[in-house]
This record gives structure tokens, sequence and C-alpha cells, in this order.
């Protein structure tokens, strides 16, 4: 533990959703042999990222048409997930020094029927759906019949989540958010999901758009984590895109919702620019949300490269005292051979970069991916319970 001033005045902490870097030793386990999220993606095109080429992302593994940097600005290495699962809530748990006995469920077949009949019969109304589905594709399948019946649509992702969506003039946010906070309560015990998601849509039939008001409903993860660690000791915790709601806001100061990746590295630059210290952790799920489980290769290179595009001005703002660190949650291989559209189990990269050096070193292959919590927790003077800090190696 640092005792002191931090080495790192702040810690801007990018969780790139769903990019993984190739299959974990139990991939067999989970039906993920041979799953590699960057790797399938670089080898389906020329992948132009530079700004990421440079920091390392090739030096953790081999990436085709991405040539490792001799001299990699940051430090580099991946993290297994320790716990059991492959969904947003544990890989995000982990880092902020989780693990969970037991996998958080999911429904790839939909939800037993006893759980939608007692949701059916608290909210008064029948529903529709009751699969894994798009966000997006299943309000265009049965946008028009939920507003036609007024019953309310569920439906499930590769995420341990239950989603209703609902058209606001059809039913109000309130009452579809009462709706989710009944859900809430059914889901417990063996269904005990991550989060159930109000997911509101307007807009006529031809032109569905899912709204602003979209609410989460997470389970409370377990005490002392991460941000409980770091609100002790005061330091500020700004959270951009769906940090707030995975951890239910504990330990969250401030945060802001971002409409997609690039309006999330909007967000992250305002926020350095108004925020000289503390963690900004950001999530960007467009690679998950639009791509991943869509098994959308094009997209989500196209992504990628979007990303590194932002990233490359992203870096010339942060100061000496900034520490940097790009990974992901899990992978969400969209490799078309394998015909799931699951999450993969995958391991994540790690990038961690500061002007103040003057290239990066060798992280390895860690073990959890709480080392990288440990880390941010020991650089403010704090400890959580699991995971090694690698933050000396940063400090050399």
């Amino acid at each position: 533990m640092t005792s002191g001033s931090p080495r790192f005045d702040r810690v801007i902490w990018i969780v790139l959703d769903s990019v993984g870097i190739g299959e974990l030793p139990d991939a067999k386990d989970y039906g993920d042999v041979g799953r590699d999220t960057l790797g399938h993606i670089a080898r389906s095109r020329p992948l132009r990222i530079p700004n990421l080429q440079r920091l390392g992302i090739s030096n953790i593994a081999p990436l085709e048409s991405v040539t490792p940097a001799e001299h990699p600005a940051a430090s580099y290495g991946k993290g297994a997930t320790k716990s059991p699962g492959k969904d947003t809530t544990t890989g995000h748990w982990e880092m902020a020094g989780v693990w969970l006995d037991q996998a958080f469920p999911v429904y790839p077949n939909g939800f037993p029927k006893y759980i939608i009949s007692e949701f059916e019969r608290q909210i008064g109304r029948r529903t529709l759906g009751n699969k894994p589905a798009s966000g997006t594709e299943i309000i265009k399948e049965l946008g028009l019949e939920h507003v036609t019946t007024g019953f309310p649509i569920v439906y499930t992702s590769g995420d341990s989540v239950f989603q209703v969506a609902a058209h606001e003039d059809v039913i109000p946010i309130e009452e579809l958010y009462r709706m989710c906070e009944i859900a809430r309560k059914i889901l417990d015990g063996p269904n005990r999901v991550g989060r159930v998601i109000a997911r509101p849509f307007a807009g006529p039939p031809s032109n569905f758009q899912r709204t602003e008001r979209r609410h989460d409903y997470a389970v409370e993860p377990p005490k002392p984590m991460l941000l409980d660690v770091l609100a002790e000791r005061g330091t500020p915790v700004f959270g951009v895109g769906k940090i707030h709601d995975i951890y239910n806001g504990r330990g969250v100061d401030d945060y802001v919702a971002t409409k997609n990746n690039s309006d999330g590295m909007s967000k992250l630059t305002e926020a350095i620019a108004q925020r000289p210290k503390g963690l900004v952790f950001a999530n960007l799920v467009d690679f998950d949300m639009l791509y991943g489980h869509r098994k959308d290769v094009e997209g989500f290179a196209r992504s990628l490269e979007e990303f590194d595009e932002q990233l490359g001005p992203f870096l010339e703002l942060l100061a000496p005292s900034d520490l940097l660190i790009i990974t992901a949650d899990h992978g969400c291989d969209p490799d078309p051979v394998n015909p799931t559209t699951d999450h993969s189990r995958e391991y994540v990269p790690i990038l961690a970069f500061s002007p103040r050096s003057a290239y990066g070193r060798k992280l390895g292959t860690r073990s959890t991916l709480a080392d990288m919590g440990q880390t941010v927790a020991e650089n403010f003077g704090g400890e959580i319970p699991h995971g090694t800090s690698f933050l000396e190696l940063l400090s050399r």
C-alpha cells in the first residue's frame, strides 16, 4: 500500500466492452474453444489501429496485419477472469476486487415459464418476446405488436440481464420503471440476474428509436470493492457510460450516460478537462451491443478503428501525472464460423500508459482482473480483497 500522495494524480480507466484477446484455459467448459475476438477481427481484413499498435496491443498477442511495436509506449499484458462466467457484471466486479463463487445465470432459451407467468401476474399484462435478442432488432420485430396490444417486450442477451422494452406513449416511463422493480424482486435466488434493464423507445413504427431514459436495476456488489475503498479515502470517482449502473451507483460521485462509443470518448475528453484528480472510469459498449452479438465482423473492425482515431488526440491531452488503463471485460467473438452470438470466455488486453514513462514494460499474464483494481487502489493508498498490484512496474 502506498502512503502519502498518489503516484498518479488521476487514473483514466477505459473498458472496451467485449474486446477479448484469446480463449482462456477453461474455454472448453463454456463451449468457447478457439474463440478470439481481436484475433479473428484482425484476420478478417487489414486493421488500421496505429495508436493501439504504438501502445502495444499486438505485443500482447499476435494480430495479423498489426505489427508489434519495437518499444511499446504502454506497459502491456493480458488478464484472466478468475470468477465463473463471461458477462459484463462478472468482469467489472472482478476488476474491482470481487470474486464470484458462481456465475450469474444466463438464459439462452429465454426465461422459465414460471418467471414470466409471475411477472405477468404482478404487472397485470401479458408479455411479448422472452428470448435472447438485439435490443434494436427485437423492437423492429415486435414493436408494432407491442403498440397494438400494450404488452411489454421481454428479452435477454449474452449477459445476465432481464430487459423490458416499451414505447413511452404506450407504457409511461414511470410504469415501465415500476415493472422493472417488480422483475428485480422476482429475479432472486437461482434466478438472480446481474441486471434488470428498462429499455424505453419512441417514434412511429417505421422509425422506432430507443430513448435515453434507460434505467438499470443491478444487484448490489459485495463489500468492500474498489469504489468503496476509494470513497473511504475521499478519492473522487466519475463514471462514463454504464459504470454507474454496473456498481449500482456505489462509490460513484458523479456520472454521465453515453449514446455510443464516439460520445463516450467526447465525454471522457470533457471529463479530463474538468476533473484533475481521482478515477475516471468508462465503459464503451458499441463493440458488444452493436457488433459482437450481431456477428458483424466488419462493423466491429470499423468500430475499433474509429476508437483508435479518437484515441490519438485523447493521448495528447494526458498529463505526466496521469495513468491510462485500457482493457476489456470479456470477449464476444463475432467470427461467423462459430454460430453462437453469446459472449466468449477470453483473456482481456491490458495496456497501461503514462506520458511520464519513455516506454512500457511487460506485465505478463495476470491471473485475475482484480490486479488492475489493486493497482488503482494502491495508487490512491488503499487495498481491495483480491489481486496483485503492478503499480511498482509502472513507476520504475
